[in-house]
């Protein structure tokens, strides 16, 4: 069963989608080929009860400020998953206005991942 978002925050996401770039769970084995970086910004008790195998975990409220940590170059292809694709559509329109260039948003999220069978790890 879908869960029930409120109009409001329905209203940030749908204005985030329309500022930034999307992929979908069937897209991630080329990004991932062509060296994009995968990141988790679900809560930490979500990333540890399963993620996608070799995403790293940097959680929605914490990801402006630490990403730099990572040292990545602003060009460096990012993709940002969440459940469904909400909270890391805010976050990679966040990176953008942060000046990352190749942020994507998975939409279908979590669930998206599973659906596809790719590979996950807890």
């Amino acid at each position: 069963m879908a869960k029930k978002h409120n109009p409001r925050f329905l209203a940030i996401v749908e204005a985030a989608r329309e500022e930034i770039s999307e992929c979908s769970a069937s897209d991630l084995p080329e990004l991932i080929e062509q060296g994009a970086v995968i990141i988790d910004v679900r809560e930490n008790h979500e990333y540890e009860s399963g993620h996608l195998s070799g995403a790293i975990h940097i959680g929605k409220g914490v990801i402006e400020r630490d990403l730099e940590k990572f040292d990545f170059p602003p060009s460096t292809k990012l993709v940002l998953y969440c459940g469904g694709g909400f909270r890391s559509a805010i976050a990679a329109k966040s990176l953008k206005e942060m000046g990352y260039t190749d942020v994507y948003s998975l939409w279908g999220g979590w669930r998206g991942i599973l659906s596809e069978g790719l590979e996950t790890s807890k």
